[in-house]
């Protein structure tokens, strides 16, 4: 399945959208994987690129979506949902083969802060399993700061990816004692 339609099976909690769910995600996808990090960059990304991308989508519009469509997606739109969806496509994409190195780190999305006026912000963090040997990313899972450690995250996309034999590194962070379950261990080893 492409990603296209792994991200047309996200609810889209939009009343009257323009643009469909997919068509924004996608473009923030693409966007981000052109090192386009912050909403202006992602609409500087799209304006660039608009014509070719109107043509390749087949999309009956004359322009794509702005800076605050983009925006409000973001802010609105349901991580874990985009997370599993995003799994699920590099799952079938990208094979991880035994031997491959595996970078695993925890990052925070800065438009997610709320609380700004709290000692203790809360915001959404991303934490990501990177192949090294590839070059991209082939598992995402969030997390709230409030809500979650960076260890448990880590330790439910291990569980998530189900990688064997594969030489993980991570933030010093996680060589607590206890921090994986021997029969994680013992996989991660074989």
């Amino acid at each position: 399945m492409s990603l296209i339609a792994h991200l047309q099976q996200i609810r889209d909690f939009r009343t009257q959208p323009r643009y469909p769910l997919w068509v924004v995600l996608l473009l923030v996808i693409m966007g981000t994987m052109s090192n386009c990090l912050g909403y202006r960059a992602l609409e500087d990304f799209v304006e660039r690129h608009q014509k070719v991308l109107l043509e390749l989508m087949e999309l009956p519009h004359k322009q794509l979506p702005s800076y605050s469509t983009i925006r409000r997606v973001m802010v609105r739109i349901d991580f874990q949902a985009l997370t599993q969806a995003f799994n699920a496509w590099a799952t079938e994409v990208f094979a991880v083969s035994s031997s491959e190195q595996v970078a695993m780190d925890g990052k925070s999305i800065k438009a997610s802060v709320k609380d700004y006026d709290n000692a203790y912000q809360d915001f959404i963090r991303v934490v990501s399993a990177f192949s090294v040997q590839q070059g991209v990313v082939v598992g995402l899972q969030a997390m709230n700061n409030r809500g979650g450690s960076e260890i448990v995250t880590v330790q439910s996309l291990m569980d998530v990816l189900q990688l064997k034999g594969v030489c993980f590194s991570m933030d010093a962070l996680h060589t607590q004692k206890k921090t994986y379950s021997k029969s994680l261990i013992v996989a991660m080893t074989t």
